[in-house]
């Protein structure tokens, strides 16, 4: 059967949007949300060694906090991100269809309630009646509301005010906050002028753990295996450098002049700021104690409190259901 101009036109329209279908699925390039941690990897950010791993262009976008990367993730603007255990289990709790592929980090000690001087904060319980500025919905706002409620302080006595990491600090020098529980770079800046009071650590010791993860679009993970294989092996071996050498990475080195550039720290702060962290190896990875069931542990307890503190709605039966290893465990093959 022949075609009239009209059906060639048509075919032709058609034939042109399919090949442009395939040049999108076929592209590689992802839009990648990180925040200002002090990890390992941001020498592999820094050096392009990211991007030569994977033939991908990536897109860097820095957020303030775990909740800004969960809402640009869920509006669909980025692919892949650094997120808390405590955004994440608001996400997960409220449907978000994303994955945890890897713990970035045992947030441990990292988080800190830093007291200003003369604030008269010297513990859990003289923070009533005070002004006490963190991140929303982020791991340390969490360890902020669990540590008043271990103390039996009620959190209705106290001004707890959502404000971002450079807020934070902005609201430091103008002394209009009386104490800040918040991370690196940030907390050793205001640390010049405080005190450390309590860490997140503290209240992990207590039953209730924090970790930072990389988080990606379920969709989109399942048709870029090949990236987030590579991507975890760069991000490991930067992890096993730093572990291994961790004495090298003094101020001058160069891992630390690129965390530093990468994260806006000052760079004299950056080496006793990572060794409040803890990077799991390949091994600890896949135990029980993370993403063999001890972060989905960490985001039911982490889904209660939020729902109890009225931030979610519901808590999940299962959250393994939002925990994927097969990157993890294909990297380890390698």
């Amino acid at each position: 059967m022949k075609m009239n101009k009209r059906q060639l036109l048509c075919a032709a329209t058609l034939a042109l949007f399919a090949s442009a279908g395939a040049l999108a699925q076929a592209k590689k390039e992802v839009t990648f949300a990180h925040q200002d941690m002090l990890l390992p990897y941001r020498t592999a950010m820094d050096s392009g060694e990211l991007e030569k791993a994977t033939g991908y262009k990536i897109n860097w976008r820095m957020f303030g906090g775990g909740g800004d990367v969960i809402k640009a993730m869920a509006s669909g603007d980025v692919h892949i991100g650094e997120v808390g255990s405590s955004p994440l289990a608001a996400a997960t709790s409220g449907g978000q269809d994303v994955k945890l592929i890897w713990i970035l980090d045992d947030i441990a000690a990292s988080d800190v309630l830093v007291a200003r001087n003369g604030s008269g904060v010297n513990g859990w319980k003289d923070l009533v009646g005070k002004k006490v500025a963190t991140p929303f919905v982020s791991t340390a706002h969490y360890s902020l509301m669990v540590g008043m409620k271990l103390a039996g302080v009620d959190a209705k006595t106290v001004n707890v005010m959502n404000m971002r990491p450079p807020e934070i600090a902005a609201a430091w020098e103008r002394g209009d906050i009386d104490a800040a529980f918040i991370w690196d770079p940030v907390m050793s800046k205001i640390r010049r002028n405080g005190k450390a009071v309590a860490t997140s650590g503290d209240v992990g010791k207590q039953g209730f753990p924090t970790f930072d993860g990389l988080v990606v679009n379920a969709k989109w993970a399942a048709e870029h295996k090949d990236f987030l294989v590579a991507l975890v092996k760069v991000i490991a071996k930067a992890d096993a450098d730093y572990r291994g050498n961790a004495a090298k990475w003094t101020v001058g080195s160069p891992q630390v002049k690129a965390v530093a550039k990468i994260t806006k720290a000052d760079e004299k702060d950056v080496p006793e700021g990572m060794a409040q962290f803890v990077f799991p190896d390949f091994a600890s990875q896949a135990s029980a104690a993370w993403l063999g069931g001890g972060a989905a542990k960490t985001l039911a307890n982490t889904s209660a409190f939020l729902k109890e503190q009225g931030r979610v709605q519901e808590v999940k039966p299962d959250y393994n259901a939002f925990i994927d290893m097969s990157y993890l465990r294909e990297a380890m093959k390698k």
